[in-house]
């Protein structure tokens, strides 16, 4: 079993102490900021994560795939919003269920919607909009969800081509 991200905190531990031998103020300043960033994100991570499992914990696939074939519409497309915007990890760990799901009647264009919406991450906005204030944030989310479904519209008519 490998821990990359162990080895990376142990990386960035050493660059700390290396830095706090070299230059004490500079660490002391990066190591106060990192925590304030942390302070943002930490409540909003905490309550995707507990949602996460909430969801993992109540809700079955066969559940889910009642609102995602191919008579879904409009609520297909808002339920692959959601779900990629709450969803977290890594792109690579979805493929295979959205498979899955796929072969049990799961449209393309709602895998592309899902797969598009997830560049929204829940967890960093409070540090987007601390560095790029309110208008900036709702903007790039707004043309973020437009293109997811502009991507799903695509993707369908693709389907309907081939």
């Amino acid at each position: 079993m490998k821990f990359k991200g162990i080895k990376f905190l142990i990386f960035v531990i050493i660059c700390y102490v290396i830095l706090l031998v070299v230059d004490n103020s500079n660490a002391l300043l990066a190591l106060q900021e990192s925590a304030n960033i942390i302070k943002k994100i930490a409540p909003i991570f905490v309550l995707i994560i507990i949602l996460t499992a909430l969801i993992n914990y109540f809700v079955k696939p066969k559940q889910i795939m009642r609102h995602f074939g191919k008579d879904s519409g409009a609520k297909g497309v808002f339920y692959a919003i959601l779900g990629g915007i709450f969803s977290h990890g890594p792109m690579y760990a979805w493929y295979g269920m959205l498979e899955d799901m796929r072969s049990h009647g799961l449209k393309d264009s709602l895998i592309a919607t899902f797969l598009y919406s997830r560049a929204i991450k829940l967890p960093l906005l409070p540090f987007m909009i601390d560095l790029f204030g309110w208008l900036f944030t709702i903007v790039m989310i707004t043309y973020i969800l437009i293109a997811s479904i502009l991507q799903g519209i695509i993707i369908s008519q693709h389907s309907k081509m081939s």
